[in-house]
């Protein structure tokens, strides 16, 4: 899931489309008239394409709008990624694990 119109380049140019088994990005975003975060809409649709329940799965954020977007989707887990010194208020957006790096998780 990415807000880029440029995802699928970037992907491909990785090597890892093929890995991915749906994509939502900024064109799909376009073309469906879902709404921008911090609205679930662009959660809301992937977790649907990928037939599990919002409340079974988990968003992975390092933005606030994500963050405030997964609490609003009633996804399962909300985890904040703090890049930008910015742990207390992934917390207030919602967050309900906040990590420096996902390797924590691990």
């Amino acid at each position: 899931m990415s807000s880029s119109t440029n995802c699928r380049d970037v992907l491909e140019a990785a090597g890892i489309e093929g890995y991915l088994e749906e994509r939502i990005d900024g064109v799909v975003a376009e073309r469906e008239h879902l709404r921008g975060k911090p609205a679930p809409d662009t959660y809301l649709r992937a977790a649907h394409m990928l037939a599990t329940p919002p409340q079974q799965g988990a968003v992975y954020e390092d933005a606030l709008a994500g963050v405030a977007a997964g609490r609003a989707g009633h996804f399962g887990r909300v985890i904040g990624v703090d890049r930008a010194n910015q742990a207390a208020a992934l917390e207030q957006h919602g967050a309900d694990i906040v990590v420096s790096d996902l390797e924590e998780l691990l």
